[in-house]
């Protein structure tokens, strides 16, 4: 479950990780109030549940109030990703000295929880990941000694990320933070991109990235006040997650769902959405679910992964094809089914132009292929 920004920055505040001060507007006129109490300058935010505001103008720098409910309004106007901004994050601008990056997350490939670094951070740093592997640091930690760590554990990670000794030791001590937090509010990443110094010598968190573990959710009440479903989601009886990939996945079942993505992975693509339809034969579902990935202009593929136990596959082709008649859908369509009417499901698909797998690994490799081809 991602929260946004601002969110994530009260939490930030709750555990002690220095964040600038900042304040939320639904409105041009409400960022002008904000900016007013804040001072200039100041960064405008985007506040979406997709990675990438900067580079599509989701994040600006005011320094004189004129601009302000101008540049305000132009950021609620956009759709990023597919989402469009309906908050915005009026934070003060920092006087930035260096830049780091910082997280703690769950790897599953390892099984390990971990702290990664890297002396480089900003908006380049999955860019370095690749390039430059070995830029990318690792603190492993037992999971049994997150919420008690100490700093003079993780003072020799931060060494290697800030030279000044005096910058390390603060930052030991977000790192402190971040494990409390992780913790307690049951996380699977908490990312600060970037951890920086400021022109006063001070160590803040810039940006806040948080997820916290969907399967713990029934023991986190405070978690859920966070959770901002779109109001399509909830009308049209669909989980959906927005994602940075190209392939638009459509699932019954969230354990399905999680399956498809990973073998999306294995062989090389990017899902661009968690989308799970549920356990029932609705067809309005699979509509509901096509108009929310096609919102997403990256997409290049769509996935449908369909087990049939009380869902009918039938009537989740009857969905597909009813989708297709209501609204223009302008990329391939791959259809694996299995299960109750699955040759019920499969005679529909005749004569359309619907590619039909036979496996999930033949359908993963087929939207792979046809993502990379686009």
């Amino acid at each position: 479950m991602k929260i946004h920004e601002y969110q994530a920055k009260e939490l930030f505040r709750d555990f002690g990780i220095p964040t600038p001060k900042d304040m939320v507007a639904t409105s041009p006129e409400e960022a002008v109030r904000a900016v007013e109490e804040l001072g200039l300058p100041v960064v405008l935010k985007a506040q979406v549940h997709v990675g990438g505001r900067g580079k599509a103008g989701g994040v600006k720098v005011v320094r004189v109030m004129e601009e302000v409910e101008r540049t305000a309004g132009a950021i609620l106007a956009l759709t990023i990703k597919g989402l469009p901004v309906e908050k915005l994050l009026v934070t003060s601008a920092v006087d930035i000295r260096s830049e780091v990056y910082l997280s703690l997350l769950i790897d599953r490939g390892a099984s390990k929880i971990a702290f990664i670094g890297c002396a480089e951070g900003g908006v380049e740093i999955e860019q370095t990941a690749k390039e430059s592997p070995e830029k990318i640091l690792r603190f492993e930690v037992p999971a049994s000694s997150l919420g008690r760590l100490r700093a003079n554990e993780c003072l020799p990670f931060a060494q290697k990320l800030f030279p000044s000794q005096e910058h390390a030791a603060k930052a030991a001590g977000i790192m402190v933070a971040m494990g409390e937090m992780f913790q307690r509010r049951d996380c699977s990443l908490i990312e600060i991109n970037p951890l920086v110094v400021d022109g006063d010598g001070a160590v803040i968190a810039l940006d806040a990235k948080v997820i916290f573990d969907d399967n713990a959710l029934f023991r986190q009440p405070d978690n859920l006040s966070f959770r901002e479903e779109s109001d399509e989601a909830k009308n049209g009886g669909v989980s959906f997650v927005q994602l940075d990939g190209q392939i638009g996945c459509m699932v019954n079942g969230a354990g399905l769902a999680m399956a498809t993505m990973d073998i999306i992975k294995h062989f090389g693509g990017s899902p661009a959405n968690f989308l799970d339809a549920g356990g029932s034969s609705d067809p309005n579902k699979v509509v509901t679910g096509f108009k929310m990935i096609l919102q997403d202009k990256n997409v290049k593929v769509i996935f449908l992964n369909i087990f049939g136990g009380i869902t009918r596959c039938d009537d989740i082709v009857k969905g597909i094809l009813e989708a297709k008649e209501k609204f223009h859908v302008p990329v391939p369509i791959v259809i694996r089914l299995a299960g109750t009417n699955e040759e019920e499901g499969r005679a529909l698909l005749a004569g359309t132009d619907l590619i039909l797998a036979e496996s999930l690994e033949q359908g993963a490799r087929q939207v792979v292929e046809m993502g990379e081809r686009a």
